[in-house]
Parts: structure tokens; C-alpha cells; sequence
């Protein structure tokens, strides 16, 4: 910890010329909520937010490593700022998942020797010491550690959004699937204690957030290690448990949770999800596959006809659902025939959102260590016909939406039309409509969905 000299030091000097941050975030949404608690202890040591990377002093870089094109653009990014490097003050940090793999720690240390601090997954907390020996000491840092990290409360956080927040409920995963390196940099399964959740849930709703998102790698298995291991003396002791209790906190509005396993999608999750009206009536159900072979061989530990199963229980139970999925195309040694599963899949379920990926290997996993990779011509032939069945499916989805009236959360302004409010159905669907004189930013109101535009709906505030 920094001595309380140590941080006045340095925050007089920060403050003192002026200081600002910029940060660039890569990958998912628990990588924007790491990007928060790094602003807010910026902003504890006395910098100021950068609208963009030129008018910064300090410079984070937020990586992931889940896909290869992440690795290409972080370089990418690094490159440009060598010369803002050269031209005024400027720090320079990378941080996040990429920082544990060695090879990638290596790399930055050989060609990006100007990087001045390298953090890893498990001492993002420690970051203002990094910054301290740089300022004071003059000293470049590589703070990297690769056990599992403690889980670190009450760290100080800068919220993206004033109505909508992030809040992470567990960190790492246990299921070691064969194409993802994710347990690798975030560590095993560790589930943070519910009266920390509750409390910073509560926090939100009192400072005006009418809309959370609780977040981990495999969020319905919240606690399982923990009972695994006789460590549980909580009352909260499941997933399930932990959304009642949620919901109880008045304030809080709506409900989102990602990401979900499917093997571990049990009843008592489902019964909480039909019972409890705050929770968004879109669930994300990742398929990766509709191959069993080819899921087999993902480790993922369940088959199609487990997947299909489940997703006709979830129907069954749990009034107006919709599912949004994740699939990854051409794993090694995924078949015509595999992939026509797949497809299959996407026909009967009819997902309402899929986010769909090309696979790339990862070093360090088992799938990149494979011989019968995909051909690259033949996984971009085979992604292109699932965009193709997706998107005639969108279209024909959207048109049930046409007449219908939806609680809409105002987001705030639409991009594009600065004239017009935005927000988001229940399902997710992007709304946008023209404001009422009384309304503002944070509001509940009640939308009447009139215009289909295929990726988003125009609508009406109701009297």
C-alpha cells in the first residue's frame, strides 16, 4: 500500500500539471467493468478523464484474449502512441488478460520497450503503487503474478453509465473448455461474498441505477466451489438465492445476468427467472455448437439433444422468454455435417440474438495443439450461411414487436439523431423515440413500438 505521503506526492503532482486518463477496453463486458475501478482510482490519484488518447498523460490498455484479432489491434494501438510518447509526458500501461501469458508479457518487454507499467488479471488493485514507482522512482513495472487472485472489495469505481450498471459476482472458471484460454488468465472459480454484492447493489439503487447487470465467466455456478469446499456459512449459498435477493433491493428496476453455462442452468435458476417479473425475459444461452461431437470435443459437457432439452424446460416455464446464444464456426475438425447441426440448432430454437465468431486459435489451449484445423476459406463460407439464416430470421422476429408497448429504461440520447431518446426493450431490442417534455435520462417509460428497422425499432411514448 502507498504510504499517505506518497499519495499526496503524487497527487499534487498529477494535479498540478493537469493530468488526464484515457482508456482503451478490449473484449467483454466484465473487461468494461475492470476498465471502471481503473478510472476510479485514476481518479482518486487526481487525473482527469481524456475525450481521447491525445490528450492524455496516462494511457491504459485493457486487453482480452479470447480472440486473435484482440492481440492485433492491441499491437496496433500500442504502435501509434510511440510518438505521443516522445512528444510529452505519457505513461504508458497495459493490463488485463493478455498480460497473463508470458509470451505476450514477453513480446511487449522486446518490441514495446517504452511500455512503462505491464498489470496483470490478479494486480489491477495495485496499479496506483505501479504508478508511484514510475513517478517517484523512476522505474518501469512488470506486475504479473500467475496463481489465482484475491478477490479485492471496495475498490473505487467510475461508472460508464449514470441509470445502468455492472456488477460482477464471481471471477474466473473452472470449465476448461477446449478452444477458450480464459482459466488460464482469470483463474480458478471464485465467487465474491453476497452481503459485498448486496451492498454495492444497494449503493446503486441509491444513487439512482434502475438497471444492473451481474456478471462472471459462469455466473450459475455462483457459490459451487465454495459449497464444494465446506466454505459457505451464508444464507445466500446459489445463484438462484442470490436473484431473489437482488430483486428485493428497492430501486433497482430491471435485471440482466451473463454469462450462463448450459450444464449448469438448473431448476431452481429457471424458477427464479419465471417467479421473479425484474428479470429481463431475454436469457443468454451459449451453444458453441449444435454438433454433439463437435461439443464433446469442446469439453462443454453437454450434447444437442441436452441443449434442446433444456432450452424446450426453459420455454415450458418461463412465460415470453427469448434466448440469445454465442456460436463459434470451423473448430477443428468440425464436418459439413457438424456444422449443418449447428444450423439445425439456430432453426428450431430460433434465437431472438446470436453473437457468432470465427475460431482462432489460442496458444496454450488444447483445440490449437490440433491437426485437422479448418480451412480459413471454409470457416468464412460457413459463417456467411449463418449470418444468412440468422438475418432471415431477424426480420420476421421483429415484426411481432410492430403494435406491441414495452417499460423502457431511457439509455439516453440516440447516436445518430441527438433530436431522439434511446433505450431497450425487455429482449434487448434498441428503441429509439422522440422525447416528452417531462421525461429525462433514468426514466421508466412506457414505448409503443411503431417502425421496424431491422437492428433497431423507432417508437412512441405513451400518454
Amino acid at each position: 500500500m502507498l504510504e499517505k505521503r506518497e499519495v499526496q506526492e503524487i497527487t499534487e503532482k498529477i494535479q498540478s500539471k493537469n493530468w488526464k486518463y484515457h482508456i482503451t477496453t478490449f473484449g467483454c463486458q466484465l473487461n468494461e467493468n475492470d476498465s471502471e475501478k481503473i478510472a476510479g482510482m485514476l481518479e482518486e490519484l487526481g487525473f482527469a478523464k481524456a475525450e481521447n488518447e491525445q490528450d492524455a498523460n496516462f494511457l491504459v490498455f485493457n486487453t482480452c484474449c479470447v480472440r486473435e484479432n484482440a492481440e492485433e489491434r492491441l499491437f496496433g494501438k500500442i504502435g501509434e502512441v510511440k510518438n505521443l510518447k516522445k512528444a510529452k509526458d505519457l505513461i504508458i500501461a497495459v493490463g488485463g488478460c493478455m498480460m497473463q501469458e508470458k509470451l505476450m508479457v514477453q513480446k511487449i518487454k522486446k518490441s514495446y520497450p517504452y511500455v512503462d507499467i505491464i498489470f496483470g488479471t490478479h494486480t489491477m488493485q495495485n496499479l496506483p503503487q505501479d504508478i508511484a514507482k514510475v513517478l517517484l522512482e523512476k522505474e518501469k513495472v512488470r506486475d504479473v503474478i500467475d496463481i489465482d487472485g484475491e478477490i479485492y472489495e471496495d475498490l473505487p469505481i467510475k461508472r460508464n453509465s449514470q441509470v445502468s450498471a455492472n456488477v460482477t459476482i464471481m471471477y474466473g472458471c473452472n470449465n476448461f473448455c477446449t478452444y477458450c484460454i480464459v482459466p488460464y488468465v482469470r483463474g480458478r472459480e471464485r465467487s465474491r461474498k453476497p452481503e459485498k454484492i448486496l451492498e454495492e447493489v444497494q449503493h446503486l439503487a441509491q444513487n439512482g441505477y434502475k438497471e444492473i447487470t451481474l456478471l462472471g465467466q459462469n455466473v450459475n455456478s455462483y457459490m459451487r466451489t465454495e459449497r464444494e469446499n465446506g466454505k459457505v456459512d451464508f444464507e445466500i449459498d446459489s445463484f438462484a438465492k442470490l436473484l431473489y435477493a437482488v430483486a428485493k433491493i428497492d430501486g433497482i428496476e430491471k435485471i440482466h445476468f451473463i454469462s450462463p453455462h448450459p450444464k449448469d442452468f438448473t431448476d431452481d435458476v429457471i424458477e427464479a427467472i419465471s417467479k421473479i417479473d425484474k428479470i429481463s425475459r431475454i436469457v443468454h444461452l451459449p451453444l458453441q455448437s449444435g454438433s454433439s461431437k463437435v461439443l464433446r470435443e469442446m469439453n462443454r459437457k453437454y450434447t444437442k439433444e441436452q441443449y434442446l432439452a433444456l432450452v424446450d424446460k426453459m420455454m415450458e416455464k418461463i412465460p415470453n422468454l427469448m434466448l440469445s446464444t454465442d456460436i463459434i464456426v470451423g473448430f477443428p475438425g468440425e464436418t459439413e455435417e457438424d456444422f449443418e447441426d449447428t444450423l439445425d440448432v439456430v432453426r428450431k430454437v430460433n434465437f431472438e440474438q446470436i453473437f457468432m465468431f470465427i475460431y482462432s486459435t489460442r496458444d496454450g489451449t488444447v483445440a490449437a495443439t490440433r491437426e485437422d484445423q479448418v480451412p480459413e476459406e471454409i470457416k468464412h463460407q460457413r459463417f456467411d450461411r449463418l449470418k444468412e439464416l440468422y438475418e432471415s430470421k431477424v426480420e420476421e422476429n421483429n415484426e411481432k414487436y410492430i403494435g406491441t408497448f414495452h417499460s423502457i429504461l431511457i439509455e439516453g440520447k440516440s447516436k445518430n439523431d441527438a433530436n431522439m431518446l434511446t433505450g431497450r426493450t425487455d429482449t434487448n431490442k434498441v428503441v429509439v423515440f422522440e422525447p416528452k417534455a417531462d421525461c429525462q435520462i433514468g426514466d421508466i417509460v412506457k414505448v409503443k413500438i411503431t417502425e421496424n428497422h431491422k437492428w433497431y425499432f423507432k417508437g412512441e411514448i405513451e400518454e
